[in-house]
């Protein structure tokens, strides 16, 4: 391996036996359990100071441990992060937190050496942070979905929000219960699935197919001819579950914007030639892969951070390079990209 380079501090090195796991989010703890349970050591880095840091500013299952009985069919965000520092308890798994390095992965304290690398940061670890002309300009912050508390910050306001997937939904529903005005911008159509089919979660019924049945099939059981769950496969979109959205706009409380053109200072311009005075504005633009930003220059890996090769191949890479966390199918594509990744691993030890 050599020795490790020098900077102008000397940091510490040292030699990891197993593999070396970048975050520590579902994805890093379904890969370190699906290790540990081929016996194969491993070291989970997290540039945070808590187990699924996006989890604790966010309104499936992971391998090997379930959900327990008395978890309800939509858990808080409370209970899956508690779900999962159990399941990191469970398999032992002990982050070292406020890490975030590069391969040869350099930390703020040491310079690690593995074999193998694990990128498990996932598809949604940035906020996207749309390029709309004169964002910067508007009398109060914008802010995006990551950083929104309550919608009791935004009592009897008038509140723009720019986004219309499940968050922009989550978040103009929790702006209606605290008396505030949502205006939810809408630029495309939207494939929205009721919250539940035969009294399970829609989105549990099609996760559990793709199990079994090719996409397309499955996205015609669903009855919605775009096919919303290969929209989320091809381009990254989710298709939106109704949570209670759809009688709001019916009665006027969300109100439904047209596509921005231009942020003033004290509104928003619409293509629609419309313009209007907020009190506030939310970016429901979504997240995307931080990948570009630490593992440059590498083939597997397209400009926007996802895998080149897709589902259900685009775990592997070459010379020790693993990912798991970018397949766009939830904790179903997780698992089933951490036991490849543990199984394929353990081949090489033997």
């Amino acid at each position: 391996m050599g020795t490790c380079r020098k900077e102008e501090t000397q940091l510490k090195c040292t030699s990891v036996h197993g593999p070396i796991i970048v975050g520590a989010g579902p994805s890093g703890l379904a890969a370190s359990a699906c290790l540990t349970e081929k016996g194969i050591p491993s070291l989970l880095l997290e540039k945070s100071n808590c187990i699924a840091s996006l989890w604790q500013h966010r309104l499936c299952e992971l391998p090997f441990m379930g959900f327990p009985d008395d978890f309800p069919k939509y858990p808080s965000k409370l209970q899956f992060i508690s779900y999962m520092e159990s399941y990191a308890s469970h398999f032992s798994i002990k982050p070292r937190f406020s890490h975030c390095g590069l391969w040869r992965i350099q930390t703020q304290n040491l310079e690690y050496i593995s074999r193998w690398l694990i990128v498990a940061t996932g598809e949604n670890a940035e906020p996207v942070i749309p390029d709309i002309p004169g964002i910067n300009s508007f009398h109060s912050p914008v802010i995006h979905t990551s950083v929104y508390q309550s919608g009791a910050d935004f009592r009897n306001q008038k509140v723009l929000v720019i986004g219309c997937g499940n968050s922009g939904i989550e978040v103009c529903l929790d702006l209606c219960s605290h008396n505030a005005s949502p205006h939810m911008v809408v630029r495309k159509a939207v494939h929205v699935l009721p919250r539940e089919m035969f009294g399970f979660s829609t989105f549990g019924v099609a996760m559990t197919l793709l199990k079994w049945f090719p996409l397309r099939l499955v996205d015609k059981f669903l009855l919605l001819m775009a096919g919303p769950i290969e929209l989320k496969t091809l381009m990254g979109k989710s298709p939106v579950i109704d949570a209670g959205a759809l009688s709001q706009i019916k009665t006027g409380k969300i109100k439904v914007m047209e596509g921005v053109r231009e942020i003033t200072i004290g509104g928003a311009k619409f293509v629609d030639g419309q313009e209007m005075e907020f009190d506030s504005i939310i970016l429901a633009t979504g997240y995307k892969s931080d990948v570009p930003s630490w593992l440059k220059n590498c083939d597997f890996f397209t400009e926007e951070g996802m895998p080149r090769t897709p589902f259900p191949n685009g775990w592997k890479g070459v010379n020790g390079l693993y990912t798991v966390g970018f397949t766009r199918r939830g904790l179903f594509g997780t698992a089933s990209d951490a036991i490849k990744i543990a199984n394929d691993i353990a081949h090489q030890r033997l």
